[in-house]
């Protein structure tokens, strides 16, 4: 079984589909995907991610608010505790910081991360993290305010090996998305052979960021397989272990998922 740790159900380019959310996630079940994790960005959302957590039985959630929409309404600790308490939901965020995008939020951003690090450390929930061009005050807030024991997941990641390191020496795991199998990607890559094997998620990130040969279309889901699929030949490992090892990794990091 494979998992797509971090896809956005909601956010779908269903055309193809005829509209149709079922079509795409059975064209996912059938290349060997086994469970979704349907990733929250901002208040506004929540229900719409934890109502598809709960139409599918192989559908999880998170609840959070994206660095890129902290404009559209925040969170302070005990509003997101009480999120992190609706069924199935198995993380918080995602969070983190975007500077890329972004430089006019920065406090507001580095405020709304550091409230998403606290509740999740007193509920027992790990973190999903967005991160871009902010390295530095990525790990430093993560090393003050989260949890080493519930840590979290640095998701779609591009950096470099040495934040990668950084994160890792924190607990946290490390996901990839088809950004790995783009041409101009040999640093992503070179960490992707780096990453411990027992610290590794796969994703879509879907709608966004189809792996090659797809690239420039719709993501969906099905799409994860290519990731793990071309991770597995990066590794020299067949792609049927590649997916038990990143889906094993998976409900460790994320226990409520069971």
């Amino acid at each position: 079984m494979l998992v797509d740790s971090h896809c956005h159900l909601d956010r779908l380019k269903l055309d193809q589909f005829e509209g149709d959310l079922d079509a795409v996630l059975e064209l996912a079940r059938s290349r060997g995907v086994g469970k979704f994790l349907c990733v929250g960005i901002s208040l506004e959302n929540v229900d719409q991610v934890v109502s598809l957590a709960a139409r599918y039985d192989d559908v999880v959630c998170s609840v959070g608010v994206h660095p890129l929409d902290v404009d559209s309404g925040l969170a302070d600790v005990e509003k997101l505790k009480q999120l992190a308490a609706r069924p199935k939901v198995v993380a918080l965020g995602e969070t983190g910081l975007d500077y890329y995008y972004s430089t006019e939020t920065k406090e507001v951003q580095q405020h709304s991360f550091v409230a998403h690090l606290e509740a999740a450390a007193q509920v027992g929930l790990p973190v999903i993290v967005h991160t871009r061009d902010a390295r530095e005050d990525t790990i430093e807030l993560i090393r003050a305010h989260g949890s080493r024991e519930h840590a979290g997941v640095l998701h779609c990641f591009t950096e470099s090996w040495d934040m990668a390191r950084s994160a890792l020496d924190l607990n946290y795991y490390i996901s990839l998305s088809g950004i790995v199998t783009f041409k101009n990607a040999e640093e992503l890559r070179d960490v992707a052979r780096k990453v411990p094997l027992d610290r590794l998620l796969v994703e879509t990130d879907s709608p966004y960021l189809a792996p090659v040969p797809y690239r420039g279309k719709p993501n969906i889901p099905a799409y994860v397989r290519e990731v793990a699929e071309f991770i597995a030949d990066l590794r020299g490992l067949a792609y049927e272990e590649l997916a038990e090892i990143t889906t094993n990794n998976f409900h460790r990091l994320f226990p409520r998922a069971a």
